[in-house]
């Protein structure tokens, strides 16, 4: 039964070889052909998955050349199921999204090539066939970005989304090479056994083998999850057809966090890595936060949306919360294809009437208007500062070693929950008549965040990392010294609360109309406008290199 992984990706190859070859002058067969290739691919992917999760152990199909091979274990497993998932959908809401559009067949010829890729990428059992896999899978995407041939707009950001791309291939080829090289094998399976045993081994020049493959496979993450500086690509692919903005969230933005998932073997014996990482994350999910919000176009403001979010999985990573990053990369996955499938829908009836009730939530979050009464704040505020330090440090007595090694969980309980209870406090004081009720549902958000990180964290970490010791190891590799730790918490806790005190009075000065326009204001919206004239700076640089190069044929031809 688990040779049957080999069709995962077969299946999609076939559908699009019998549209192109039987059906590419009938719309309704080539449709039909291709849902039934997606229904037949997404029913193998679950049986997959179902041998996972009840515990067949890892196979790996080789053909026999010392590549080509696929590997079923419950990473892939997940993956596939995912991506044919999606696939599915967006198949069936193709089959009507595209009936005006020219080269429909050819569509649906390049959308089955856009899955077999992923679904190779996800099974990949060797490096050479996970390369192979992701340079076809840009490839794919940049045919099905350009779709609409007569859009100057859609291939020129086609273009970007395929020279990123490409600069990604290139640290994953270093990668693989450098593996290759001290370990004598290309099966990811014997190259991660080869890494727990001997990890280390030293790479050109005189450097550890696993820091520097950990450092070019992040590389080659942050370029496919357009991380910050490597993210202009993103927004401006949403040029493209709706569908393939939905199929994009399916595995090619998350296949940063794939990767990294995927070479977590080698990230359990890395040494600092994975703090750079986090740092990464840390300025994408904020800059792709801030850029979401001040966006005029739906699509454009979901794609920096998606930009924050592959953020927020790179700084999952980053504390080594490995299993939770693919938590959050199915749940996004599943979340925003939805909504960019509903966008057009959205766009229309928004024309027609918001259909958002006027409420405290409204008035706050949307209309920007400070509520009428203000509730007893200074106690909401050392109730959601004091609680979680409260639980922290009891669970440095009751747990002591073994929490102080989940430094990542810490982080992510602490910052999250403080998240959460300061968007209670902030949209629903208004209204609060009880404020002891709001502190009540303060702290309920709080068990349930801990509820939640317990359950989905264990539960990902035993399916994913069911060997022993291998999630703990990730998560020493994040981590740092206690002292240092606590007090970076400290610092970032208390610069959280002064910006909240800050808006608190800012908010009340506005009620009372005291507060007065500064220059910052119209210089910072210049700068979101501009996106932090980041796509100038490129522009500048690719005039100057075309200058450079005009420049140097004159000399060649003059030589």
């Amino acid at each position: 039964m688990h040779q049957l992984i080999v069709c995962l990706p077969a299946l999609p190859m076939l559908a699009a070889f019998g549209i192109q070859l039987g059906a590419a002058k009938s719309r309704r067969a080539a449709a039909r052909i291709s849902v039934a290739g997606g229904v037949a691919t997404f029913l193998l992917a679950a049986a997959m998955l179902a041998l996972a999760i009840s515990g067949e152990a890892p196979r790996l199909v080789e053909s026999g050349r010392g590549w080509g091979s696929v590997w079923l274990d419950p990473l892939s497993a997940l993956m596939a199921t995912l991506i044919a998932a999606i696939s599915l959908i967006v198949r069936i809401y193709s089959t009507r999204y595209m009936a005006e559009e020219r080269g429909y067949a050819r569509f649906f010829v390049m959308l089955e090539c856009m899955t077999a890729a992923l679904l190779l990428m996800a099974t990949a059992g060797d490096l050479i066939t996970l390369l192979i896999a992701w340079h076809l899978v840009g490839v794919a995407l940049y045919f099905l970005l350009g779709t609409d041939t007569h859009s100057h707009s859609a291939w020129r950001y086609s273009l970007w989304t395929w020279m990123t791309h490409r600069l990604g291939d290139v640290p994953l080829a270093l990668a693989a090479v450098l593996l290759y090289q001290a370990y004598g094998s290309w099966s990811l399976p014997d190259l991660f056994a080869a890494i727990d045993d001997n990890p280390h081994g030293m790479a050109w020049p005189g450097l550890p083998t696993v820091e520097v493959v950990g450092a070019l496979v992040a590389l080659a993450a942050f370029a496919r999850s357009a991380q910050f500086l490597l993210h202009p690509w993103l927004p401006y692919s949403m040029q493209g057809p709706t569908p393939v903005s939905a199929l994009m969230h399916a595995g090619v933005v998350n296949a940063g966090g794939f990767l990294m998932n995927r070479f977590a073997p080698v990230y359990a014996h890395t040494d600092g890595v994975l703090h750079w990482v986090f740092v990464v994350g840390l300025a994408t999910a904020l800059v792709g936060s801030v850029l979401m919000l001040s966006q005029g176009d739906v699509k454009k403001s979901l794609g920096y949306s998606t930009m924050g979010q592959m953020g927020f999985m790179v700084m999952e990573c980053g504390v080594g919360a490995f299993a939770l990053a693919m938590f959050h990369l199915i749940a996004h996955a599943l979340f925003k294809g939805t909504m960019f499938l509903n966008a057009g829908s959205a766009i229309g009836e928004a024309r027609r009437d918001d259909g958002v009730p006027k409420d405290d939530l409204y008035t706050f979050v949307v209309a920007r208007q400070p509520p009428p009464a203000r509730g007893p704040w200074l106690l909401m505020a050392v109730v959601t500062l004091a609680l979680p330090i409260a639980v922290l440090l009891l669970s440095h007595w009751a747990l002591a070693d073994a929490l102080s090694q989940k430094q990542g969980a810490m982080i992510l309980l602490f910052f999250g929950w403080v998240t959460g209870a300061q968007l209670l406090f902030s949209t629903y004081h208004a209204g609060a008549q009880n404020p002891w009720r709001l502190v009540g549902l303060i702290v309920f958000s709080f068990i349930i965040v801990v509820v939640g990180w317990t359950a989905l964290s264990h539960a990902f970490e035993l399916f994913l990392y069911p060997r022993p010791g291998m999630a703990a190891a990730l998560y020493a590799a994040a981590g740092i010294e206690r002292l240092p730790f606590e007090a970076l918490v400290s610092v970032v806790a208390l610069v959280i609360v002064t910006g909240w005190v800050r808006v608190y009075y800012r908010g009340r000065r506005r009620a009372r109309g005291a507060v007065r326009r500064g220059r910052l204001g119209p210089g910072f919206y210049a700068l979101l406008a501009r996106e932090f004239y980041i796509n100038d700076c490129y522009a500048a640089l690719g005039r100057g290199l075309l200058a450079v190069s005009a420049r140097l044929n004159v000399w060649l031809r003059l030589g």
